[in-house]
């Protein structure tokens, strides 16, 4: 037994919307440009037109496509029945490795690897990309959740944490890992360090992610009108993405309210580098994070960004994180950006210092490679911790043999 050369990979995620998703995409692209055999399995019942093209479009790039079937994103009876289709589709894949994603993802990848993994060698990781580490410690939701992610271990060969950050909250709220746990970055395609040069009737302002008090979109449309109400200054923004429930009409209500929605306009998701071109900076006001991308492609795109001292964002700017604003604070948000808009050039001087960083620290190469060798650590190990019983097995065999060749 070896560990073969061309592994065949299947990555599961909930939820086919966001920076997971978007990971996802790109460390499975690279894995097949890399020789590997790739598959995705995700939700077909979240998202719309947008997310529907974006996995028909990665599932065309992948030997082993993008499948969809229906995954609750809350504990629900109807669980135990998606187990079951999804068990049964990865098993006719007959993966090397099983790479979940998210707290859902992660559930239902570890459980299918478990029980695949009884013949023979999967590697089965875990990518929680925050997923219930937003939940409180405290909290009834918390402490449920934290304790199915301390059951799962049993089962996860590698927790990959996609920041120092992620990491450190995963110890403290759930206990050090009883499994290996490393830290791999999100990294960047070569095209997107391409600057994005902003449109002609570019607005002021970009905003680009879910609609959620989580990413702060509300923190963001009172920094706009504090703008106003405190140094006169009347900014402009669009905001491009995807609204839970009835969460982009509270938020045009919200920006109606505060007397600036004929100056911001809400959008359906974009392409990000299309959107970028809408904007002069972008702002990334969320209350939690763990390694964002919009962060690093605003980065790697050229353009000013304002962002919160939150998750693994301090990593992204290194040296410069003292630049970085306090999460939930409109008021602090809002002096940050009036300096930003007072003084252009030296917003577009601190933009190509910020690239200057994230440039060689994060690319997607490296954490492709890295990825692989995880990958290849794990089979070798459990290849090697298999030999024994497969020679017990055919030792036995042959005395079984040499037996009933004596008797006869």
């Amino acid at each position: 037994m070896h560990v073969p050369v061309r592994l065949r990979i299947v990555h599961v995620v909930r939820a086919p919307i966001g920076g997971i998703f978007r990971h996802v995409c790109d460390l499975a692209t690279a894995q097949s440009a890399a020789g590997h055999t790739v598959g995705i399995v995700c939700d077909s019942r979240t998202g719309g037109a947008f997310e529907a093209k974006s996995v028909e479009a990665v599932a065309g790039r992948l030997a082993l496509g993008a499948t969809r079937l229906p995954m609750r994103r809350d504990v629900s009876p109807a669980d135990l029945g998606a187990l079951v289709r999804l068990t049964r589709h990865v098993q006719t894949l007959a993966p090397d490795v099983i790479h979940c994603h998210g707290a859902k993802g992660g559930v239902y990848g570890r459980l299918i690897g478990a029980w695949l993994g009884r013949r023979r060698p999967i590697a089965c990781l875990y990518a929680p990309h925050g997923g219930s580490l937003h939940y409180a410690t405290g909290s009834m939701e918390g402490r449920f959740y934290f304790a199915i992610e301390r059951v799962l271990e049993r089962v996860t060969d590698a927790l990959v944490h996609v920041s120092a950050y992620e990491a450190e909250t995963y110890r403290q709220k759930i206990g050090p890992p009883r499994c290996r746990a490393v830290v791999i970055p999100n990294g960047l395609r070569e095209e997107e360090f391409e600057p994005v040069i902003p449109r002609e009737n570019a607005r002021d302002l970009l905003f680009l992610g879910m609609y959620r008090e989580l990413k702060g979109t509300d923190v963001f449309l009172e920094a706009i009108a504090r703008l106003e109400s405190r140094w006169g200054r009347r900014a402009s923004a669009h905001l491009f993405g995807q609204a839970e429930d009835e969460g982009r009409a509270r938020y045009q209500a919200l920006a109606a309210a505060l007397g600036i929605g004929d100056r911001v306009t809400f959008h359906d998701p974009a392409p990000t580098r299309e959107a970028f071109s809408f904007g002069r900076a972008v702002v990334v006001p969320s209350r939690a994070e763990s390694m964002p991308y919009i962060v690093l492609e605003a980065i790697a795109a050229g353009l000013p960004i304002v962002a919160t001292r939150v998750g693994g964002i301090p990593e992204i700017f290194g040296p410069r994180a003292g630049e970085l604003v306090p999460p939930g604070d409109p008021d602090a948000l809002a002096a940050t950006l009036n300096a930003l808009l007072a003084d252009p050039v030296r917003a577009q001087i601190d933009a190509a210092a910020r690239l200057d960083w994230v440039r060689p620290r994060f690319h997607i190469d490296a954490m492709q490679r890295r990825v692989d060798e995880l990958y290849r650590e794990i089979l070798a190990t459990k290849t090697r911790a298999l030999k024994p019983l497969a020679n017990k097995a055919l030792g036995n065999d042959a005395k079984s043999t040499n037996g009933s060749s004596a008797t006869v």
